[in-house]
């Protein structure tokens, strides 16, 4: 995201800049950084992109062709990312969890199309309260709990087992193969092995009129 905060060159080393378009951000936060990258999927954005570098003698910027849907790919690993108004475009909930849509992606490599999870049922948009409101139990109160939550890789093959899907049988003599492949893609992602996920957890408590 974009902020007015200065970034001190002493602690960012490599920074990138995702959605860049024609590297008006890229280009100025190149200044203040060792290195940078700007990646967008128009490759005639990053035409400009490179011209508007050369322009203001830029050379510690590079330009590669992708976007969000690449996640978490191979670009590299980064003490800053922004995204301008490019965020808007983005499924905004797979960019900030790429960690989780990868592990979900190694699924359909290792069961059967039919064991895979379904989608639940289409939600009609209406909010809990207003659906609450015309209940038996129209009196709502809502409170909401945020905290971080830390995973590690075993937490999160462990979490994968405690799911209601039977991945233990599911997998069958796969399940050594399965584990490596998801341990090998976290740690790909953050070589540390820990993961931290910011929680809403939203609790509704509803009573009779």
């Amino acid at each position: 995201m974009e902020s007015g905060d200065p970034i001190d060159r002493q602690e960012v080393s490599v920074a990138d800049s995702l959605g860049c378009g024609t590297g008006q951000l890229t280009v100025p936060l190149a200044r203040h950084v060792t290195e940078a990258l700007g990646v967008d999927p128009e490759p005639e954005m990053l035409v400009e992109a490179a011209n508007r570098a050369r322009g203001s003698n830029v050379t510690n910027v590079a330009w590669a062709r992708g976007s969000s849907e690449d996640l978490p790919g191979e670009f590299g690993r980064f003490k800053v990312v922004t995204m301008g108004r490019s965020f808007h475009w983005m499924d905004r909930e797979r960019v900030l969890t790429a960690w989780q849509r990868a592990v979900e992606d190694l699924q359909p490599r290792f069961l059967p199309h039919e064991a895979l999870p379904s989608p639940g049922p289409a939600s009609s948009g209406e909010s809990h309260e207003s659906l609450l409101a015309r209940s038996p139990f129209p009196n709502v109160h809502r409170v909401i709990h945020e905290f971080t939550r830390e995973w590690t890789v075993d937490r999160i093959v462990g979490y994968l087992y405690s799911t209601s899907l039977p991945l233990r049988r599911l997998l069958g003599d796969r399940r050594a193969a399965f584990e490596q492949e998801v341990a090998a893609t976290l740690l790909a992602i953050e070589p540390s092995g820990r993961f931290i996920e910011p929680v809403a957890l939203e609790v509704h408590t509803a009573t009779r009129g």
